[in-house]
């Protein structure tokens, strides 16, 4: 039977580099979470709101009874396997919201993963009531997102530099001729159309 070989210098250099990597990541979570707890205020400003109104208050209880949280978050609960629902409201008219939830593969731009016909694993959601399919359209509805928000369909309207600085850097030369700002109002250039990959 072999012997065990020590480690090489350089072996231990990687672990010790990885070791003291692994310790300040401990400790610097556990430092922000004593931050966190002992502020009075929240760490990060909330930029979603909730506001229902009667019917919006009735699909709350059809979004948890059919147990939309296994795979969606809405009000900061449930789990993030699907779409992140905070904010949609700011993103989706109410008529939007109950066409897709009357025929989601119809009226979304894409394939859905479990939206749809049967065996989709949401195949329930079109079978509901219409009255069931408008309450959790109005819940939907009331999930807001401030505008700058990263739920919100727009950015900030003010001029944002690190917005401008990632378009510049990032973005094709030939979007300026194609997309408009949606910041500004007083841009006249064509929007072209966006078709989903297969």
């Amino acid at each position: 039977m072999g012997s065990k070989q020590p480690l090489k210098s350089g072996e231990k250099i990687l672990f010790g580099i990885f070791g003291v990597f692994i310790i300040l990541a401990v400790v610097g979570y556990i430092a922000l979470e004593i931050v966190r707890q002992g502020r009075d205020k929240p760490m990060f400003e909330s930029k979603t709101t909730y506001v229902f109104d009667e019917l919006g208050q009735q699909g709350s209880a059809v979004f948890r009874h059919a147990q939309c949280t296994s795979c969606h978050r809405a009000m900061r609960n449930g789990t993030n396997m699907g779409l992140d629902l905070d904010g949609i409201g700011s993103q989706r008219t109410f008529d939007e919201l109950v066409a897709f939830l009357k025929e989601p593969e119809k009226n979304y731009p894409a394939a859905t993963i479990d939206h749809g016909a049967a065996p989709k694993e949401a195949a329930y959601v079109a079978k509901m009531t219409d009255v069931e399919i408008r309450s959790l359209a109005a819940f939907l509805s009331g999930l807001r997102a401030e505008t700058g928000s990263s739920a919100a369909r727009k950015p900030p309207e003010e001029e944002s530099g690190f917005i401008d600085n990632m378009v510049r850097i990032w973005a094709p030369k030939s979007w300026a001729s194609r997309f408009q700002d949606v910041r500004d109002p007083e841009s006249t250039a064509p929007v072209a159309p966006v078709t989903p990959k297969p």
